[in-house]
């Protein structure tokens, strides 16, 4: 690592992760492990050694890998590229003679389907945080071979994603985004499980029928729509291209057609490309700020928002006086606070000062105020203002994200549809199969899906991967940790572009440190503590208490590498760089 078959485009992103064993299940007897290995439940791509033959997968399989059909070998039925359903060749997945050495990555991008409930009900889901930190010390080592690592010949490893920022949107995310929804390895609200489970398993739904025997079911999310949308895409695409397998494939196209999408996913908006000078919001805005033993709520204020500071005032003729509060939001926590049809539009801000970080809420009386409000927030705590070209795109992601959300005003229209084709066990993960019965969910799924209806195959995807994005704890990786002076284990979270202390049992940033503030870092290999230092004298210590802390090194270099690369496509990676900033010995 960084992972790199043969042009696998930016594999510095990549790496390699041991399967996550649930730490709650006993051993059992040999001959069941045996057979739970038959079944290869992996919620990631998948390389597994071999002695002669190397497989790259994506998805859950069941059977024995060399003779499940969504493989490959030199005998098999190929597949089809996601991209534009073409033909792969049936050697894709070998690295020996392997089609990704013809400039042909698009099997990252295949979608495989949940295999059966009993599988997904099978895979490990962490609970807690501290479970997802669990996960996390499975990341190998990138200075040094799978066999110095002890991975032994036929062990399941997860290829993913390891650093979350991308050089470009691409629908290659959309398995590892899919899988993270689904094993809850990522937090998101109930309507935004609807979400995406409705746009992974949809297309063609003409007619579907309320029933009005479903004695309480609840009205559809349209987040259900998500996840049947592109699955259902997906097999028509496959069914198109199998009457047409002796077409050529045309690899001039298929980069065009990736370079189309990789555009329109960093589409920036234009509309503020003329302003010379930078924007303001002014509204009255409901504030709240908690305190121990204190049961007031939120009181509205006259907000202001100019470049990242908002300033808040009784009463909109006092504007022009002394603000009551006034902060920057300067390298802040954003968080939301939504449900769409409770009519609740919060936005969290953990504002850091020197003793900690100081927490302020804001609520919002629609969607679009929200929008406008959140953006401008996202922005500040990144030291941008609204005067950014990209302030426009976020908000019109930000009302897009909440316009899928949107419940169908009138259900007694929506049309006939069989239900056969729709198994809700594999959309949306265990916690809500747990308090909806399966019936409901897929009524919900058919609602809700005439939100995504018109959406193309990779636009659903894109969209199911934006949405990902938007979620609150996207980009964190957590490790456990104890920090120098702290008398208990807590957790630290590495993001693309800071570091944050934060609280094991409920997640909240403790305070944030901003990579563009950092000096240098250092590790005591002997001690196992990793140094960091920042501007303005301040020293963070802390020693990784569960895992080597040379995988959290190793984030740390990765993001820093990764900041550094130019917008040009045809840079080549410097990996002598890269190893200097993640080995930790060169």
């Amino acid at each position: 690592a960084p992972f790199s078959p043969p042009d696998i485009r930016h594999p510095e992103e990549l790496s390699l992760l041991r399967k996550p064993r649930d730490p709650s299940k006993k051993k059992k007897k040999k001959l069941d492990d045996q057979c739970e290995d038959d079944t290869f439940e992996l919620e990631g791509p998948l390389i597994t050694p071999g002695s002669g033959t190397d497989i790259l997968y994506i998805g859950p399989v069941k059977g024995n890998i060399y003779s499940s059909p969504g493989l490959y070998s030199k005998t098999m039925t190929p597949t089809y590229d996601a991209h534009d359903g073409s033909p792969l060749s049936p050697t894709s997945a070998w690295f020996g003679d392997s089609a990704l050495s013809e400039g042909n990555p698009g099997i990252l991008a295949v979608s495989q389907p949940v295999t059966s409930p009993e599988s997904l009900a099978k895979m490990y889901k962490p609970q807690t945080l501290l479970d997802k930190a669990k996960i996390n010390q499975g990341w190998l080592d990138s200075s040094r071979s799978l066999m110095e690592q002890e991975v032994k010949e036929n062990e399941a490893l997860l290829l993913r994603f390891k650093y979350y920022s991308f050089f470009d949107l691409n629908p290659k995310l959309y398995e590892q985004s899919k899988w993270a929804i689904l094993l809850e390895e990522i937090e998101c609200t109930e309507e935004e499980m609807m979400m995406f489970a409705a746009l992974q398993r949809g297309g063609c739904v003409t007619k579907i029928l309320w029933d009005p025997e479903v004695t309480g079911a609840p009205r559809c999310d349209p987040g259900l729509a998500f996840q049947y949308h592109i699955n259902k895409l997906s097999i028509m695409s496959s069914e198109n291209h199998l009457n047409h397998s002796d077409k050529d494939v045309d690899e001039v196209d298929a980069a065009l057609s990736d370079l189309e999408i990789t555009l329109e996913g960093g589409k920036t908006s234009t509309i503020l490309g003329d302003i010379t000078s930078i924007p303001e919001l002014a509204d009255y805005i409901k504030v709240f700020k908690p305190k121990k033993l204190t049961l007031k709520g939120y009181k509205p204020y006259w907000c202001t928002f100019k470049d990242t500071s908002i300033s808040c005032y009784k009463s909109k003729e006092e504007s022009n006086g002394t603000p009551a509060h006034q902060m920057n939001l300067r390298g802040c926590e954003v968080t939301p606070d939504v449900n769409i049809s409770g009519q609740k539009f919060n936005i969290k801000l953990l504002i850091p000062v020197a003793e900690g970080m100081n927490e302020i809420w804001l609520r919002c009386d629609n969607e679009t105020q929200y929008a406008s409000w959140m953006a401008a927030c996202r922005l500040a705590s990144k030291g941008k203002t609204m005067a950014d070209s990209s302030y426009g795109m976020e908000v019109q992601n930000i009302l897009s994200f909440l316009k899928m959300q949107h419940l169908n005003p009138d259900p007694q229209l929506i049309p006939e549809q069989i239900n056969t084709d729709i198994n809700p066990e594999c959309l949306v993960s265990p916690r809500y199969l747990k308090k909806y019965k399966s019936k409901q969910i897929t009524a919900r799924i058919l609602e809700a899906h005439q939100n995504v209806a018109q959406m193309s195959l990779i636009e659903a995807k894109m969209r199911f991967i934006q949405a990902w994005q938007s979620l609150p704890e996207f980009g964190i990786t957590h490790f456990n940790a104890r920090f120098q002076g702290g008398k208990k284990d807590e957790l630290i979270g590495i993001a693309y572009n800071r570091l944050i202390r934060m609280d094991a049992s409920t997640g909240d940033a403790v305070k944030t440190w901003r990579f563009s503030n950092m000096k240098q870092w250092n590790v005591n290999w002997e001690i196992k503590m990793v140094t960091v230092e920042f501007a303005d004298e301040v020293r963070v210590s802390f020693i990784c208490t569960e895992v080597d802390c040379k995988v959290v090194h190793e984030f740390i270099g990765g993001y820093i590498f990764l900041s550094t690369r130019a917008k040009d496509q045809n840079e080549s990676l410097d990996e002598e760089m890269f190893y200097k900033l993640t080995s930790g010995w060169v």
